[in-house]
């Protein structure tokens, strides 16, 4: 990219994720110019929107899908789906867990500690100007928490929303098994499981993180990578559940919802991201964090790299994380620090010193050293 003053910069946000084709992708610049000749709104069901659905639900392997704006619209029409199909109000979540703006969402997502409570029993800590309702919270990767608030709280709870990886804390990968025995408990104990993959879907690889994993949710919610940079969302899954849509127990309204130009950017992005791009894009990804994991080494940082897909990061602490407790004992001065050499040398990583760079369909062996060679640079600097 190009700023106001003229200055070259790399581009390793990507727009968290949407812009997982590149800047102004030649087909997607193409499909959303088809779009815009034929009409930008209707406001009715369309055939750009049925081809859509169509291809979202073969890739991602679910029976219905329903398209939105954002991803703070998709998870909020996920969790009320869940609700109104239940009969049931109350909700689970992960503590340090992101899913938007929606109120009940927006419970301890990177609450104080000294609000929070114990590490294996967190509380529920509420932002001002909120009404979420009751939102119970659990560690990541604890399966044994998870259990107990199930047990007690099964007859209330609605559904259980998490990311299958978290991508808001760096990136935080799932234990062994964990999101098997998720899918155990919330069979168990009757209870919906969603599936976050606003910031994984294609990012995850060319059917998500769900099916990466190997455990399918009731419920998925899509966004950022699905649209080729054009405002889109979704959220769809099992038949039987979206009824609750479909009979009008939950209504799910929105004037922009599938318009021409975000189905445009559906169509763009099922056909450019096919096994063999996305895994030319990992390949390129994985070279970076393994030859940045070496210089780890080399100068006995006291960090590690964690990748997903075409995601990667670099963690300071030398301790693997797996929850939210762990990321709050990252150093974060020198996260901060890390960010601000990158970006006064032209390189942009996300703001907020807990995202992961994106190697896009764009992105070359050439942007791959200048990651590299600058993490390198940042080595030398904190070693002399």
């Amino acid at each position: 990219m190009v700023d106001v003053d003229g200055r070259k910069l790399l581009d390793l946000s990507m727009g968290f994720g949407a812009m997982l084709a590149g800047h102004l992708n030649p087909v997607v610049v193409e499909e959303a110019k088809v779009a815009l000749e034929g009409g930008t709104l209707f406001v009715t069901p369309s055939p750009s929107a049925r081809d859509a659905s169509e291809r979202i639900c073969k890739r991602f392997g679910i029976d219905q899908v329903r398209f939105t704006n954002s991803g703070t619209e998709a998870t909020m029409y996920a969790v009320r789906t869940a609700k109104a199909y239940s009969g049931k109000s109350a909700i689970v979540k992960i503590e340090g867990g992101y899913h938007g703006s929606y109120d009940p969402l927006t419970v301890s997502a990177k609450p104080d500690l000294k609000l929070a409570g114990p590490a294996d029993a967190p509380y529920s800590v509420v932002r001002a100007g909120t009404n979420p309702g009751v939102v119970f919270v659990v560690p990541f990767n604890n399966l044994k928490a998870l259990e107990k608030v199930f047990a007690e709280d099964h007859e209330s709870i609605a559904c259980f929303i998490l990311e299958p990886v978290l991508e808001n804390l760096g990136i935080v990968l799932p234990d062994a098994g964990y999101l098997q025995g998720v899918r155990d408990l919330c069979d168990r104990y009757g209870i919906i499981l969603i599936f976050d993959e606003v910031k994984t879907g294609l990012t995850a690889g060319p059917q998500g993180a769900a099916h990466r994993i190997g455990v399918q949710p009731d419920l998925i919610c899509l966004a950022k990578s699905i649209g080729g940079g054009l405002p889109l969302a979704a959220f769809g899954g099992k038949k039987e559940i979206m009824s609750a849509i479909t009979d009008n127990r939950m209504a799910h309204f929105g004037t922009f919802n599938g318009n021409p130009l975000a189905m445009a950017g559906v169509r763009a992005m099922d056909k450019l991201c096919t096994v063999e791009a996305l895994g030319k894009a990992e390949a390129l990804n994985n070279q970076a964090l393994t030859r940045i994991s070496e210089i780890i080494s080399e100068f006995q940082l006291p960090a590690h790299t964690v990748g997903f897909g075409v995601k990667g990061c670099v963690t300071w602490s030398k301790d693997p994380v797996r929850n939210y407790r762990d990321y709050k004992a990252t150093d974060f001065q020198v996260a901060e620090l890390s960010w601000l050499w990158s970006l006064n040398r032209g390189i942009i990583t996300p703001p907020g010193l807990d995202e992961q760079w994106l190697i896009s369909l764009a992105h070359t062996q050439a942007e791959i050293d200048i990651l590299v060679n600058d993490f390198r640079s940042l080595a030398v600097a904190l070693r002399s």
